[in-house]
């Protein structure tokens, strides 16, 4: 599914596709997901849940804000170069998701645990003295999401252009947020 819809989009992964490409029965995708659109929220759900264990490891031992912010640009830079994949099944989950109110409550699902994910750990680095936080860690992770999520789609969709402006730039922007002493 993931390589389906990464490929095709959504519409154009059917069950049919998809099971000829993973070398199962329709059947078994049916039995064990139902519908195309719970596959594809189970994918991107098991994905976002490596990607945010990953996060997690890596911010492991941070010391500083400057620390925090180069290991989640780092993260950033690895999924746009390495698994550009796992951005194209984030937005076909958006994009369908305004039409397909299954695919909706997914996305807003995921949005909040990977949202709760990150303030966790934003509050563990706060109680460890490396952060200084500006406002609430919720508030301070869907900030963070939403610029990653801004710059990704534009890295990928401009492959060859050189990004340290902007990311520098968005770095300034965000380190009042993680340090603010």
């Amino acid at each position: 599914m993931r390589r389906s819809v990464a490929a095709r989009g959504v519409a154009g992964s059917t069950f049919d596709r998809v099971a000829r490409e993973a070398g199962v029965s329709r059947g078994l995708l049916h039995y064990y997901f139902g519908t195309k659109e719970r596959l594809l929220a189970e994918v991107v759900r098991r994905d976002c849940a490596l990607r945010m264990e990953t996060i997690a490891a890596h911010l492991a031992p941070a010391r500083t804000a400057d620390d925090v912010l180069r290991l989640l640009i780092a993260e950033l830079q690895a999924i746009v170069e390495s698994d550009p994949d796992l951005l194209t099944l984030l937005f076909e989950l958006f994009t369908g998701g305004r039409r397909n109110a299954e695919l909706a409550a997914e996305y807003a699902e995921l949005q909040r645990r990977t949202r709760d994910q990150l303030a966790a750990v934003l509050i563990e680095k706060r109680d460890e003295g490396v952060l200084h936080l500006a406002a609430e860690p919720e508030a301070i992770a869907d900030v963070l999401f939403s610029i990653a999520d801004g710059l990704a789609m534009r890295m990928v969709t401009e492959p060859g252009r050189d990004w340290s402006a902007a990311i520098a730039a968005g770095l300034s922007a965000l380190r009042p947020l993680l340090d603010a002493r």
